[in-house]
């Protein structure tokens, strides 16, 4: 059996994670940033209120923190990949709390405008888009493989018991001094997290050939979740239920303020119900993981935020208002720790950065063009349109995606293992030097050639994941039996990157599979070519 197999069997305490010394300093600093978060969000909708705007402008704050973040996470992503990830974090959580300086003060001496709270907000959405990939990503480095799900769903628990107490303090602190006390308060939440950061040891990076370019290393992320059928599953169903999904945040504070009749204390409770709900659920969630499965649990959760919306859309009394909005509270845990915790147990420690932050693009596009789309809908046809059309079509996404998009329930074994070789020759000097051609001979016998040529599909996908650009697999006319494996890769610095640093234990039980069809196990003949025209271009020819 596997090791993946073997860990996935093992049953792990929810709480596993906090005993890990520095996953708990930083969960408990973490849940402070996040409810200074909550408190500034509450603070900014209310603001933006104060200042005169209506439902879309209340719309515009959730997507101005979440707009940064949609356009700068890719690029920031493949840095975190790149560079040192507890540096990067404590740039981008630095960077925060400036911007969350400037909008105290801003609001403090009575200078907020529109625009400006809009850009301030943006600037702190920049630094999140730098902090978030290489958070989630550093996540394995802080709790062993079996515990990253707990880990994960630990963290959304944070999250939403940070928008618990956010809110309903939130709500106190502006009746009482202002929406100026939420952005102070969020100022200095910081600081326990840089402190956090800056005294962790981080070990460092396993990196034989060095750093990649960024734009190298953005288009190797590209062709990795290309290439990963199972990853690119979980990135379809997150986009398919945060655009829907993401109404309700964006639209509750005018729900609150309109129909509700309610003040910034009444709409903190709302988000407390939200909240309360979020952490209810994380209690369970992980069992019911076990129970049912990841796309029986995605796929439920989806179904019933979608009937809370529903319901939060057609009444005008908070008492059935605020059940419902717990109950969304617990199925957004269920859908989203899920949905997080299966993305981050499909990736390789070599990609992972850069492919979650195709995770968070996911996320925070469809939290950001959800928010215009919803609030464009409710200017046009009211509130109640905007939260019954996104709630049945989130119903309709749970029934057309139980099947058709499964999430994949086995985990697998993604630790580095080089199982090629090093080139025993290369180009004497420039490694930039490309394409390269590799060919591979496989000699076959005819009754298994079927399951060779099936077992090639899967590795083909293997050496694009690490690498490749182009591959085909071809059969000897004159000899049956003799089959042709091709593959370019862009550089030979890149190929030898497939060597060293990008294989996995997975990978080579794909390639032991087609090795184990050889005739009378042979090894397979590996010949590299070099495009003659770069060899003769080449500075030092």
């Amino acid at each position: 059996m596997s090791r993946a197999v073997t860990e996935a069997a093992v049953p792990v305490s929810g709480w596993a994670p906090l005993r890990r010394p520095v996953f708990r300093a930083l969960w408990l600093a973490q849940f402070v940033a996040n409810t200074g978060t909550w408190m500034q969000t509450i603070g900014a909708q209310w603001l933006m209120g104060d200042l005169g705007g209506g439902a879309l402008a209340t719309a515009l704050v959730q997507a101005a923190s979440t707009l940064p973040v949609f356009v700068l996470v890719v690029p920031f992503g493949a840095l975190g990949d790149i560079l040192d990830r507890r540096r990067l974090l404590l740039t981008g959580q630095a960077l925060m709390c400036g911007g969350a300086a400037g909008l105290t003060a801003a609001t403090a001496f009575g200078r907020t405008t529109p625009p400006l709270l809009l850009g301030l907000i943006a600037v702190m959405g920049v630094g999140q888009a730098l902090s978030v990939p290489s958070f989630q990503a550093i996540q394995p480095e802080l709790v062993s493989r079996p515990e990253v799900p707990q880990a994960a769903v630990l963290n959304g628990a944070n999250f939403n018991v940070a928008r618990a107490v956010g809110p309903a303090v939130g709500g106190l602190l502006i009746a009482a001094a202002g929406p100026a006390a939420t952005f102070a308060f969020n100022t200095m939440s910081f600081v326990g997290v840089l402190v956090v950061l800056y005294r962790w040891k981080r070990p460092p990076d396993h990196r034989p050939l060095g750093a990649e370019h960024v734009l190298a290393a953005t288009r190797a992320g590209v062709r990795y979740i290309l290439n990963a059928p199972r990853f690119a599953t979980v990135l379809v169903r997150s986009a398919l239920f945060m655009i829907f999904a993401s109404g309700l945040w964006a639209l509750l504070p005018a729900v609150a303020r309109g129909p509700l009749g309610l003040g910034p204390d009444g709409y903190g409770v709302l988000l407390a119900g939200i909240g309360i709900g979020a952490v209810a659920g994380a209690f369970v969630v992980g069992r019911l993981r076990e129970m049912f499965g990841a796309n029986t649990l995605v796929t439920v959760s989806t179904a019933v935020y979608g009937m809370s919306m529903v319901v939060i859309g057609t009444q005008q009394r908070p008492g059935p208002v605020l059940p419902a909005l717990t109950i969304a509270g617990a199925s957004w845990i269920g859908a989203q720790s899920t949905l997080n915790a299966t993305a981050q147990t499909l990736l390789p420690a070599w990609t992972r950065a850069r492919a979650l932050a195709y995770f968070q693009l996911v996320f925070m596009g469809g939290q950001a063009f959800g928010a215009l789309g919803w609030g464009v809908l409710a200017s046009l046809a009211g509130l109640r349109a905007a939260f019954v059309v996104p709630g049945v079509a989130l119903l309709a996404v749970s029934a057309v995606t139980v099947r058709r998009l499964r999430l994949p329930r086995k985990s697998l074994d993604l630790s580095r293992k080089p199982f090629w070789p090093e080139p025993a020759v290369g180009p004497e000097s420039d490694s930039s030097v490309g394409p390269v051609l590799v060919e591979v001979r496989w000699r076959v016998a005819e009754p298994d050639a079927e399951a060779f040529v099936e077992a090639m599909h899967h590795v083909s996908r293997s050496r694009k994941r690490t690498g490749a650009t182009l591959w085909g697999l071809f059969r000897d006319v004159a000899d049956p039996s003799v089959y042709v494996e091709t593959f370019t890769v862009a550089t030979w610095h890149e190929h030898v990157r497939q060597h060293l640093e990008r294989g996995t234990a997975w990978d080579w039980e794909l390639e032991a599979a087609a090795r184990s069809l050889t005739m009378d196990g042979a090894e397979p003949v590996v010949r590299h070519l070099i495009w003659a025209y770069a060899l003769r271009l080449s500075p030092d020819r």
